[in-house]
C-alpha cells in the first residue's frame, strides 16, 4: 500500500499522495471489495495515526514519522477504547503522570483493546487523562523506546470478523513517553473524535465496496445455479428482487459518500453528515449482504463463495468507530441534525435532477 501511495492520500506533502477526499474514497472502496480487513488496516494507518499527527502533531513529529509511515515502513496503531469503555470513551482509566524518575518525561499506565494494528505497530497514538487535570491527551509511544514490561501488545485471536488484519490490545505498565511525543495544543474527546470522523468517512465508502463484491458474487452464482426445470435461479423474481435491492442500496450510499467528501473537500462537511452515512451505509450494506446469502442457500457457509466473510466483516464495520446505535442518538440538536440532514438530502436530489434532465 505504501508503494502504490495508498498511505495518507489526502496529506500533502511528507511523500502522501495529496489527492481529493473523494478519490481517497474511491481508494477506499475499491480496498474493501476484496476485504474489510484490509480496508481496516490501511484506515488506521492512514486517517486515525497519520491524519492525527499531521493535523494535531508538532512539526518535529511530521517530519519524523509521516514520510516512513507513507511508505509503510513505520506502521501505527491507535489506542482509544478500552475494556471497560467501549462507547464511552470519555471515562478512560488509562493516565499519564509525570515520570517519578525521568525528567522531561511521562509515565503513562492503562490498557486499550480492539485495536487494528496493535501487535505489529511501531508507533501508537494513545490517548490519556493527564494525572491531575483530568483533561485527555494524545501521546506518540514508540515501540522501540519502551522498556522491557512497560508496554505489550498482545493479539486477540479466534475472531469470527476482520480476520485478514491483525487486532489485539494496549497493555501500558508505568510506560515512559517523552513529553515532546504528546500532542501540544488538542485537549478532550475534540482530538480522537476528528480522528474517528475521518475514519468513519471512509468506512462509509468502504462498506459500499464489500456490499458490491457480495451483489456481484450473488449475481454470478444466481446465474450458475440452476434449479426447477434446469433455470438459473436468478431467473426467478425473489431472487431478482434481493439483487435489486441490495443494488440500489449499494448505489444510494456510494452517491451520498461522495456528496459528503465534495462537501469535505470545500470544508463544508460537519459530523453530523459523516455519521448519517457511516450509520445507514454501515447498516444497508449488512442487511443486504445477510439476504444476498439466502441466494446461496447452504453453499453459504462456505469459505469457497466469500459471502459468509463479508456478512462476517460487515458486522463489526456497523459495530466499530461508534455502534450504528451511538451515531441514532446523537447529543447535538435534533434541529442541527436535521438541517444538515436536510442540506445533504438537498444537493444529493439537485445533483440528481440535473443529470436526468441531461440525460433526457
Amino acid at each position: 500500500m505504501g508503494e502504490l501511495g495508498l498511505l495518507g492520500s489526502t496529506i500533502n506533502g511528507y511523500g502522501c499522495a495529496g489527492v481529493s477526499n473523494v478519490a481517497s474514497g474511491l481508494i477506499t472502496k475499491a480496498v474493501e471489495r476484496v476485504d474489510s480487513g484490509y480496508r481496516s488496516g490501511m484506515s488506521v494507518q492512514s486517517s486515525l495515526v497519520m491524519g492525527g499527527i499531521d493535523e494535531f502533531g508538532t512539526q518535529e513529529q511530521k517530519d519524523k514519522y509521516l514520510p516512513q509511515m507513507a511508505k509503510g515502513k513505520l506502521l501505527g496503531a491507535f489506542g482509544l477504547t478500552e475494556p471497560n469503555h467501549g462507547s464511552d470513551p470519555g471515562s478512560m482509566e488509562t493516565t499519564a503522570k509525570p515520570h517519578p524518575t525521568k525528567k522531561g518525561y511521562f509515565s503513562i499506565s492503562g490498557a486499550k483493546t480492539w485495536i487494528t494494528n496493535s501487535p505489529i505497530a511501531d508507533v501508537l497514538l494513545v490517548w490519556a487523562k493527564l494525572h491531575g487535570t483530568g483533561k485527555i491527551r494524545g501521546f506518540l509511544i514508540e515501540r522501540s523506546e519502551c522498556p522491557p514490561g512497560t508496554l505489550e501488545t498482545p493479539a486477540i485471536k479466534n475472531k469470527n470478523g476482520l480476520r485478514a488484519s491483525l487486532t489485539g490490545m494496549i497493555q501500558l505498565d508505568e510506560c515512559p513517553v517523552p513529553e515532546a511525543n504528546m500532542f501540544p495544543d488538542v485537549e478532550g474527546l475534540r482530538g480522537p473524535f476528528s480522528c474517528l470522523n475521518s475514519a468513519r468517512f471512509g468506512i462509509a465508502w468502504g462498506v459500499t465496496g464489500a456490499l458490491e463484491d457480495c451483489i456481484s458474487r450473488a449475481r454470478t452464482y444466481a446465474l450458475e445455479r440452476k434449479q426447477f426445470k434446469g433455470n438459473p435461479i436468478a431467473k426467478y423474481q425473489l431472487v431478482q428482487k434481493k439483487l435489486a435491492d441490495a443494488t440500489t442500496d449499494a448505489a444510494m450510499g456510494t452517491l451520498a459518500a461522495i456528496q459528503v467528501g465534495r462537501l469535505k473537500d470545500k470544508g463544508e462537511a460537519v459530523p453530523e453528515m459523516i455519521s448519517m452515512i457511516k450509520r445507514q451505509n454501515c447498516d444497508r450494506a449488512l442487511h443486504n449482504a445477510r439476504v444476498l446469502q439466502e441466494i446461496f442457500g447452504g453453499n453459504a457457509v462456505s469459505d469457497e463463495y466469500g459471502i459468509g466473510r463479508h456478512v462476517a466483516n460487515l458486522f463489526v464495520t456497523q459495530t466499530y468507530e461508534g455502534q450504528s446505535d451511538i451515531h441514532s442518538t446523537s447529543p447535538l440538536s435534533v434541529r442541527r441534525v436535521l438541517r444538515e440532514a436536510d442540506k445533504l438530502s438537498g444537493l444529493i436530489l439537485g445533483r440528481a435532477i440535473t443529470g436526468l434532465q441531461a440525460f433526457v
